[in-house]
C-alpha cells in the first residue's frame, strides 16, 4: 500500500469520525444546549491531543516545552474553532445532517476570500467564478426569502467561515512548530472559548445519566481523533490528492441522517450541493495549477 493510498483511507476515516460526532450532537441536543455540548467536546477532546503528543514523544511536564512565539495567534485560532463549533452544533440541532455538511463545504470559498483580504493573493477569473458558483449553491440550499428559510440555515455557513479562518492562519506559523503542539494550543483555547460562551449565555445543566456521559465522551473522542487522522493524512500526502475526498463527508452524513434519523433531504440539497462541490474542486484545480506554474 502506497503512502498516498494509506493517507486517503485515513482521511476518509477522519470524515466518518466527524459525521459520527455530528450524530452524537443530534442525539444529545434534545437534552443539552449547543453551548454545553461545545464545552464537553472541547474539554474531553483535549485527551486525543495528549495522546498525539505522547505518540510523537513530545509530551512533557515542563511547560516551557510547549512555549511558542506565536501563542497569541494559536489562541485566536482556537477561539475561532470554538465559535465555529457553537454555530455548527446549533445547526445540527435544527437541520438535517447532510444539509449542514453540504453548507459546511463552503469553507473552500471562504479560504480563498480570506487569503485575498489578508494575504493579498491574486485570484483570476476562474477562482472568482468558482466563488460565485459556490455562493449560488449555498443560496439554493438556504433559500433566503422563501417560506422555508430560517436564520439557523445560515449558521453552517458561519461555521464554515470560522473554520476557514482557522485553516488559513496555519500558513502564518513557523514551520518548526509541530502539529501536535499547535493542536494543543488550539484545543485548549477552543475549550476556554467554549466555556466562556456557555458561561455567559446558558445555565449549565449536569449530565443526566451514565448513558449521556458515555455519549458525550464518545462525541468528543470521535471529533478529537477525526482531527488527528486528518492531520496525519495531510502530512503524508499532497493536499491536492486528499482535498477532493472531503466531499465524502456529505455522503456519510446523508447515509447517517437517512438510516438513523429518517432524513432524506433530496429536495433541499439539489442542485445546490453540486454547485458547492463543483466550486470547491475548481478552486482546488486552479490552486494546484497556479503552484505548478
Amino acid at each position: 500500500m502506497t503512502s498516498n493510498i494509506r493517507a486517503i483511507l485515513v482521511c476518509l476515516l477522519a470524515y466518518v469520525c466527524f459525521d459520527l460526532m455530528a450524530v452524537h450532537v443530534r442525539i444529545l441536543s434534545v437534552r443539552y444546549s449547543p453551548q454545553e455540548l461545545s464545552v464537553y467536546r472541547n474539554v474531553v477532546g483535549i485527551l486525543p491531543t495528549i495522546a498525539l503528543l505522547a505518540y510523537n514523544r513530545e509530551l512533557s511536564f515542563n511547560l516551557r516545552a510547549y512555549k511558542i512565539k506565536q501563542w497569541k495567534l494559536a489562541v485566536g485560532r482556537g477561539l475561532f474553532v470554538a465559535l465555529a463549533q457553537l454555530l455548527f452544533y446549533t445547526a445540527l440541532a435544527n437541520m438535517e445532517l447532510a444539509t449542514v455538511s453540504a453548507l459546511g463545504q463552503t469553507n473552500a470559498v471562504f479560504i480563498v476570500l480570506i487569503a485575498i483580504i489578508f494575504y493579498h493573493e491574486k485570484v483570476g477569473v476562474w477562482r472568482w467564478g468558482a466563488i460565485a458558483v459556490g455562493f449560488t449553491g449555498a443560496l439554493l440550499i438556504v433559500r433566503p426569502g422563501s417560506d422555508v428559510f430560517t436564520w439557523t440555515a445560515v449558521m453552517p455557513i458561519g461555521a464554515a467561515f470560522c473554520y476557514a479562518a482557522s485553516m488559513v492562519t496555519l500558513r502564518s506559523f513557523d514551520k518548526s512548530i509541530s502539529s501536535a503542539i499547535l493542536y494543543l494550543y488550539s484545543a485548549s483555547a477552543a475549550a476556554f472559548g467554549a466555556i466562556l460562551l456557555a458561561a455567559t449565555s446558558v445555565d449549565f445543566s449536569p449530565i443526566q445519566s451514565i448513558k449521556d456521559g458515555l455519549l458525550i465522551c464518545s462525541m468528543a473522542i470521535s471529533g478529537g481523533f477525526g482531527v488527528i487522522f486528518l492531520m496525519y493524512a495531510f502530512r503524508n500526502a499532497p493536499a491536492a490528492v486528499l482535498a477532493p475526498f472531503s466531499y465524502f463527508g456529505i455522503i456519510t452524513a446523508f447515509c447517517f441522517g437517512w438510516f438513523i434519523f429518517g432524513e432524506f433531504p433530496i429536495d433541499t440539497l439539489f442542485p445546490g450541493v453540486f454547485l458547492i462541490i463543483f466550486s470547491g474542486l475548481t478552486i482546488l484545480w486552479r490552486e494546484q495549477r497556479h503552484r505548478n506554474e
